[in-house]
């Protein structure tokens, strides 16, 4: 259980989460991946990462009993570290491909949503679940995956869109049996990896220079709103439901 780090091919690292049962991740495990993803960047003899998770989902978000049952400290400490996670994907100084199974809430979509490429399998599922856990956070990312409008619906409904509606978007880049994710993952990255090592990290560097959303400082004024709603009350109140209308998965930023 946790964060692991492995090297399947030449120039890709493949960086795994792994929370059971459904991928909520505690603070330490944002902290841990954010740590495994910087440290797989530094590596100047990896081209690409590969951000994967083991279980039944690719990220369920952030454990909210773990926020329940410690209040304001595991609630500052799980934005921190859901920001630091975010930036990390995004900033890494090589590609990132996300490999995406089955349930992708929350935290996921911060995590995916920053990532340079999406490959998902069938079964993939993408969402933001935070009005229904007393959260907000993570449009920005989300509106990297969908166009504004149907951000907007997903966001305010905490309804779900699948890896082959977002593949009509364009944001997914392939959708693949579940079998055949990781090959499909690894195919992609490889490609990736075969280019000029500095070359590709000029290209990361000159990508992030000319996007048009600061990503983290966008998240960052969203989660100012999460904790405006944990002061006035509402969070809590949302919050204390979870559980209790027989969800399995579930999430928070």
């Amino acid at each position: 259980m946790g964060v692991s780090t492995s090297s399947p091919e030449k120039g890709i690292s493949v960086v795994t989460v792994d929370f059971p049962p459904v991928n909520a991740l505690p603070v330490r495990g944002w902290f841990e991946l954010t740590e495994a993803v910087r440290a797989a960047g530094r590596d100047t003899d990896v081209r690409c990462v590969v951000l994967a998770a083991g279980g039944r989902g690719f990220n369920a978000g952030v454990d909210i009993k773990e926020i329940q049952a410690q209040g304001g400290p595991a609630l500052a400490g799980a934005s921190q570290g859901c920001a630091e996670a975010f930036a990390a994907v995004y900033e890494c100084e090589v590609p990132v491909v996300a490999e995406v199974h089955g349930f992708c809430l929350g935290g996921g979509i911060g995590l995916a949503g920053n990532a340079d490429a999406i490959v998902a399998s069938d079964d993939a599922t993408f969402g933001l679940p935070e009005l229904d856990r007393g959260a907000l956070g993570a449009a920005t990312h989300l509106a990297r995956l969908v166009p504004q409008h149907l951000m907007r619906a997903l966001y305010y409904t905490s309804r779900t869109a699948t890896a082959a509606e977002l593949h009509a978007h364009g944001s997914v880049w392939r959708v693949v049996p579940r079998g055949e994710l990781r090959s499909a993952a690894l195919e992609l990255a490889g490609e990736i990896a075969a280019k000029d090592g500095r070359l590709i990290r000029l290209a990361k560097a000159a990508i992030n220079g000319i996007d048009p959303v600061d990503v983290r400082r966008s998240y960052r004024f969203e989660q100012g709103f999460t904790f405006e709603a944990s002061l006035s009350g509402v969070g809590d109140r949302v919050r204390a439901t979870f559980g209790k209308e027989g969800a399995q998965v579930g999430d928070h930023d």
